[in-house]
């Protein structure tokens, strides 16, 4: 998947993803979600952002847990 709205920055918030380089965190947006906020809330409260922006910040956190765990085998 292509994140063309997520920018890593090492040099700005200490290099947390950012929304298309504002001073945005994915967390902020994320947290705000999980708090309960509507999509309209939040662009209400953050008038830089879009919409497709809140989109993108959700799916760059879920595909950043995407983890795969490989349990190697017992020997025999």
């Amino acid at each position: 998947m292509n994140f063309d709205r997520i920018a890593i920055e090492p040099d700005k918030l200490e290099g947390k993803p950012t929304i298309r380089g504002l001073r945005i965190t994915v967390e902020t947006v994320v947290r705000l979600v999980a708090g309960g906020w509507s999509f309209d809330e939040i662009l209400a409260d953050y008038p830089d952002l879009e919409r497709e922006d809140i989109k993108q910040a959700l799916e760059y956190a879920a595909a950043s847990t995407n983890v795969h765990f490989y349990r190697l085998r017992e020997p025999a």
